[in-house]
Parts: structure tokens; sequence; C-alpha cells
């Protein structure tokens, strides 16, 4: 189910349901509102010809796990706990404790837009907007079923349908992540797959990509996949077990994490369609050490596999886990950055995955930072611009679509 196939434009109907929205006006405002929606609409149409063109083939691993009191009544996720080192000695040289938002968070960056909410409307558009910028087509969102949550956040499922809706209107893709759940074995990932595909599946702005089978169907990343073994992942991703998601409507393009190398056999035998890496550090496992990614590539070339490696910024988690400074990648003003890119260019990927739009905890986000001075020391993007991460992203979005054109010739 490997690369040849295209990605699937759903162009805007403009009589489109999902666009006209319930017109509960008296009468008499109708004008008036017609007349303020296609200023609106022209001035939107204005702000994104400035844009470049979305890359379908460019996705960022995306979080809406981020809270603020106004419109979570606490904050979430910034507060994060320092997270204690697993040996009890080691772990007794390190602070533990939570921070305190919004001017002491849990980041070595700080967001140009704040200690945020991902379920303030502004702020979506406002990320969408930076993500046009960096011509980022399709977001991978990070995902829980409905009423279960990450350790240190809150349930999240039911900001997806915003998000849908702005991404929308930015022509961006929405694909989903989905995270390792309490409990998440064969029988409720088929349930959950489903889940999602129901509600979401029509929406213009939900992913599909047509195989070259010619089939159009939705992509899932699977973080965290290997917790599961192969002979259950087989029951639900081959043609052959009778409790199987294949050829019925909840079918899929499923994409395995790559860890170490002898997950490559447990990928095959699961019937994955595909393989990503998501660490942003370089060495840090086999999967995301970039000189074996020409060796990945050539295996999921053998076995049809789709091949997604993951690049970043750089890393730094050493405000949730202060004893990790090993893994720490300096961002070196943009270099570390351009390497990945380049590096994963050479290996003629199917799609490139971005780690990350905003994973702030783990200092691999390209979203917008700045300069913050106050008690808890910060890094920021300094000499360059708060943008830096979202113009080298658009300037290498542009050459990976003008390589793939080449590749296809």
């Amino acid at each position: 189910m490997a690369s040849q196939g295209g990605i699937e434009l759903f162009l805007e109907r403009q009589n489109d349901p999902d666009v006209q929205r319930n017109n509960n006006n008296k009468p008499d405002d109708t004008k008036m509102n017609d007349a303020n929606k296609s200023d609106k609409d022209a001035e939107l149409q204005a702000a994104l010809r400035k844009f470049p063109p979305p890359n379908y083939y460019l996705h960022a691993f995306y979080y809406t796990w981020f809270g603020s009191p106004k419109f979570d009544g606490k904050y979430i996720h910034w507060d994060h706990p320092q997270l204690p080192h697993w040996d009890f000695k080691v772990a007794q040289g390190y602070p533990q404790g939570r921070h305190s938002p919004p001017d002491d968070i849990g980041a070595n960056f700080y967001p140009s837009l704040g200690a945020y909410s991902s379920r303030d409307p502004s702020i979506i558009e406002a990320h969408m907007q930076q993500l046009r910028t960096a011509a980022i087509g399709v977001v991978a969102v990070s995902w829980y079923p409905p009423n279960m949550k990450d350790d240190n956040g809150e349930p999240t499922d039911d900001i997806v349908p915003l998000l849908l809706e702005v991404a929308h209107k930015y022509h961006i893709k929405v694909a989903f992540h989905i995270e390792p759940y309490q409990g998440r074995d064969e029988v409720n990932m088929f349930t959950n797959v489903k889940y999602i595909i129901e509600k979401y599946g029509e929406h213009p702005a939900f992913f599909k990509y047509r195989t070259n089978t010619g089939k159009l169907l939705p992509l899932f990343y699977v973080y965290d996949s290997y917790l599961m073994n192969s002979e259950q992942w087989a029951k639900l991703l081959k043609h052959t077990e009778s409790t199987s998601i294949r050829d019925t409507p909840y079918d899929g393009i499923f994409v395995a994490l790559l860890v170490e190398e002898k997950h490559k056999r447990d990928i095959l035998t699961a019937g994955f369609d595909g393989v990503y890496t998501y660490f942003a550090t370089n060495g840090f496992s086999y999967g995301s050490t970039q000189r074996n990614w020409a060796a990945i590539k050539a295996f999921c070339d053998d076995n049809n596999l789709i091949f997604i490696p993951s690049v970043g910024p750089g890393y730094i988690d050493t405000s949730i886990r202060p004893w990790n400074f090993q893994n720490t990648r300096n961002r070196i003003n943009g270099k570390y950055y351009e390497t990945s890119l380049s590096a994963a260019l050479e290996a003629r990927p199917d799609f490139i995955s971005i780690t990350s739009f905003n994973e702030w905890h783990e200092g691999t986000q390209i979203e917008m930072a700045i300069p913050k001075t106050s008690q808890t020391v910060y890094l920021d993007y300094l000499p360059n611009k708060p943008t830096i991460y979202l113009e080298i992203t658009r300037k290498w979005a542009a050459i990976f679509g003008g390589e793939r054109r080449r590749w296809q010739e």
C-alpha cells in the first residue's frame, strides 16, 4: 500500500452544508449579515493568497492538551510536574515539583501566544495561520478516546470538531495520532477507529490519501505501537483475520512507530502499512537515527510499506525531566532542523512528519516562541525571529514538493 498514490483535495463547494451554517437570524438581519460574511470571506481569501500552498505530504504532530483558567478553569499541562528519574538514588539529586504558570511553565522555551488553551478558537486560528506560513498541509492531532486522557491532562476529543472547522477554513487537513491510551488492544482499537471515522470521516478537513490501489483512506499514526504484540495487531490489520478492519468501511493506512531495529519484522507481521520514527533526537533510537533512514526506506520499499521519517528542530525536556540532559539537541539557530530535513529528503520518503508543531514540554516545537525574562530562565530563538522555524519549514516544503515531482517522472 505504498507511495505512488496522491492526495485527494476536496475542493470547497460553496453550497456545501458544512459551509452554510444554519441561519437563525431574523429576515431583516440577513442582508446585513450576508454583507458581513462576504467581507469576511474576501478578507480570508486575501489572507490565504499570501500563504504558500499547503504541502499535504508534510505533516506536523499537533497537541491539544494545553489549558488556561479562562477556557478550562485552570492551567493544564503548562503546570507539568518535574518527573522523577526511575532510579531512586538518581532521583534524589533533582527537583520534583509542579510548574506554576503563567510565568513558570513546563517548557524550556516560552510561546509567543503565552500559556494558552487548546480550546481557545483564537489560538486555533493563530496556529492555522502559523501552519500555513510554514506550508504544512496536515496536522496529526494527538488523540485519546472520549473521556480518556494522558497522565497530566484532561480529555481532548471534544476539541476535534472546532479543530476540523478552523483547519478547513485554512485548507489544512487533520489526521489522527492515536496515543497509547489505557487498555489499548486490537478490539478497542477497532471501536475507536470506527468512532473517529463515523464522527469525523465526512468532514472536508479529514485527511484521506489515495493509495496505489486507488482506495481513498484515512491515515492513522499509532504511537508506541510496539506496546501491543504483533499477533494482537494482526487480528486487526491482516486481511485474513475474521476480526480484521481491512475492507470494512473503517479501513485505513496504519503507520507504526519504529523505535528499535527488531521492530521492523514485528511491524511487518503485524500488518501495518507504514512506519514513522517520531523522536526529534538524532541517535536516541534506531528509528530516529538519521543515518539509518536509507536502510529503513529500502526495507519499506521491499515490503510495500510507506516510510515517514520524523524531523525536528532540536530537543530539550529538562523542564519536565531535569535529569535527561543527554538527549538534549541544541537547535544551532536552525542548523539542526535543516540537517534533519535534508537527511529526510535524501531517503526519498513518501511523507515527512515534523516533531512537532507544539510539543513544548520536549522543546521540539516549531511554533513561535519569544524571549522571556522571569525567575524561570527560558531559551529563545534569538538572534532569529520568532517565525524562524516556520520559515525553514516553508523553504523545505517547497524543496520537498519539487523533489517529489522529480521522483515521479
